[in-house]
């Protein structure tokens, strides 16, 4: 279905579509086009409103909706321009650092075009209370804060601090920007509980305890503050290589931090690594620690 809407300094032209991709509802609504409306002034008077319309000044609004299939999660897309191309729709990106005190949102900085100003608020889906306002912490900022989820060398990294969320309750969190060629939004709804993901376990140690078996360390991460109330558990990557091929074992869960491996192979080297989750099993595990590789002494020690 399609439509035309005139307002004093807007002109609005509507288009709704449905399609489905990989479990995803998506309903996207595009306003176009001068000549049309060119057309239609032939066609029929224009209304008062219209006759004080802004000689040359054309709104184009671009809203899609992303439903998940299952849940509540409601994502909401928006970009809104005035003159030109207006900003980027952030693409944002939650987790939970550390359950349940430490909440980060992040979205990449976009291409160096219009300085771009961003407004981040968050609020209880089912309560009536004003939003509240993100604590922002911009890219390259030496802020103790901020924990960096994966991303691209290249990729500079806004912030978004959420202190303070309670258990078991969804949150609607709105990440607005803003330049001078208009504005855009992502709209998108968490729980806590879902985006539960630690920073991954720190100093990670190897020792040989013969030539066939190893003893792997590590130590929680550091950010993760409540392990006594929280516990984490591990799951423990190890890999080799065999004729240029890679092989891997997935062992765990862990409850305890170390592991004794038996039975490796004198004078092969291997590669370990180790991530975290949450004992309940919150959320996802972390990223898998930095790599930490040893070979294996041929000799008795």
């Amino acid at each position: 279905m399609a439509g035309l809407r005139v307002r004093a300094g807007h002109i609005h032209r509507e288009s709704r579509r449905q399609t489905h991709k990989h479990g995803q509802r998506v309903l996207s609504i595009k306003s176009e086009d001068k000549l049309l409306l060119q057309q239609r002034e032939k066609e029929k008077p224009l209304t008062k409103t219209a006759d004080i319309l802004m000689a040359g000044t054309v709104c184009i609004t671009t809203i899609i909706l992303i439903f998940g299939v299952g849940s509540q999660a409601l994502d909401l897309l928006k970009a809104t321009s005035v003159l030109g191309d207006p900003p980027s729709t952030p693409k944002v990106h939650c987790w939970c650092s550390s359950y349940p005190n430490v909440t980060f949102c992040s979205w990449p900085e976009p291409l160096p075009s219009h300085p771009t100003q961003y407004i981040a608020t968050y609020s209880e889906r089912d309560s009536n209370s004003d939003p509240k306002t993100c604590h922002l912490v911009p890219p390259g900022s030496s802020s103790s804060l901020t924990t960096e989820p994966p991303s691209s060398l290249s990729e500079q990294l806004w912030h978004c601090h959420l202190p303070n969320l309670k258990l078991l309750t969804e949150y609607i969190l709105n990440i607005t920007a803003v330049h001078s060629g208009g504005s855009s939004f992502h709209l998108t709804s968490f729980m806590l509980e879902d985006i539960v993901k630690p920073d991954p376990p720190v100093d990670v140690r190897v020792s040989p305890l013969t030539t066939k078996n190893l003893l792997v360390e590590w130590s929680p991460p550091p950010t993760w503050t409540s392990t006594d109330i929280f516990p984490l558990k591990y799951q423990l990557l190890y890999q080799w290589e065999i004729r240029g091929r890679p092989k891997f074992i997935n062992l765990g869960p862990f409850e305890k931090t170390k592991a004794e491996l038996r039975g490796l192979i004198p004078g092969r080297t291997y590669q370990f690594q180790v991530c975290a989750k949450e004992m309940l099993g919150l959320g996802q595990c972390s990223d898998w620690s930095s790599p930490i590789k040893i070979t294996i002494p041929t000799t008795k020690l």
